[in-house]
């Protein structure tokens, strides 16, 4: 593998991550931006190059774009002139299904593609301190490895090619979910005399709405299968009731919450009332068919 590296994308994310790779060492970079190239040349070990072309004389290939479109014709563009063995690295935020599309254009030609979703903002990127979440084949990865640590002291592993997308996709969806219910909480705090202030402290208590949830249900509960005792799902679709009303009295409009509630009236109708209502994620896996549990061989790896 030839030690110099290529870039391709110098955006807010891209010329950070360009910060990173010239620590390591030789970096090749293309852009669309002549000033966004000329910025990232001023550093020594950075060379400009004149097209996605030229980059391909690297062994491996970051990509840091702003569209999986634009991805997917870089890649078309990379993947005939890489040599075999070579590996294109894809931090841009693409879906699983994007990263699949690359690989299938490189396979022909043999190249590997592995994922590494970007799971900071621009300032933790610089700082060396991003978390980078990881998906490929193993041998891939291991050529990368090196890389990849230049970017980040931090990386999980999730699986094949595609999960590392999936894993940021997930997450950010949580994320903007979480964020319309906090302030849903909030609108309804600030109409019952609650302070914002007490409402964080309560909701980041290790026993609280926020944190119990992920820690003891999904991680106790529905990845071991386990729905004896607990509150039960009854009791959960009674309490959402009371949030309903209370919302309804103080006039405060529920999008998050109401949406949630939904679920409950319908684990209820579906006999899981007396189990614990982390077994509303059964629905999903009778309407998906596919299993929620797990076991320790299918987690992540940290490195």
């Amino acid at each position: 593998m030839s030690d110099t590296v290529s870039l391709c994308g110098l955006g807010n994310m891209g010329g950070a991550v360009a910060g990173r790779l010239a620590a390591r060492g030789p970096l090749r970079v293309f852009d669309l931006d002549p000033q966004r190239v000329a910025q990232a040349a001023e550093h020594p070990q950075v060379t400009a190059v004149g097209s996605v072309a030229d980059l391909a004389e690297s062994d491996v290939v970051v990509l840091s774009l702003p569209a999986p479109k634009i991805s997917l014709q870089v890649v078309a563009e990379l993947a005939p002139r890489m040599r075999q063995g070579g590996v294109v690295l894809e931090t841009s935020t693409v879906n699983p299904a994007d990263v699949l599309a690359e690989q299938e254009i490189c396979a022909a030609h043999g190249v590997g593609v592995v994922d590494a979703a970007i799971l900071s903002g621009v300032a933790q990127m610089a700082g060396g301190t991003a978390t980078l979440l990881v998906g490929g084949d193993e041998s891939d990865v291991d050529k990368v490895a090196g890389v990849m640590a230049a970017i980040s002291s931090t990386t999980t592993r999730f699986g094949p090619v595609g999960s590392g997308m999936a894993a940021k996709v997930i997450n950010n969806a949580v994320a903007h979910a979480v964020m319309v219910v906090l302030a849903e909480a909030g609108a309804l705090a600030a109409a019952t005399g609650v302070s914002g202030s007490a409402l964080v402290s309560l909701l980041s208590g290790p026993e609280a709405g926020l944190t119990r949830p992920l820690t003891h249900r999904f991680a106790e509960r529905i990845l071991q299968g386990r729905y004896d005792g607990g509150m039960p799902t009854e009791a959960a679709r009674k309490d959402s009731t009371l949030a309903l009303a209370m919302a309804q009295d103080a006039g405060v409009p529920l999008f998050g919450i109401q949406g949630a509630h939904t679920v409950y009236e319908l684990g209820v109708a579906e006999g899981l009332g007396r189990l614990d209502y982390a077994a509303i994620a059964t629905l999903w896996e009778r309407w998906t068919g596919r299993p929620m549990t797990e076991t320790p061989d299918d987690e992540g790896v940290e490195g």
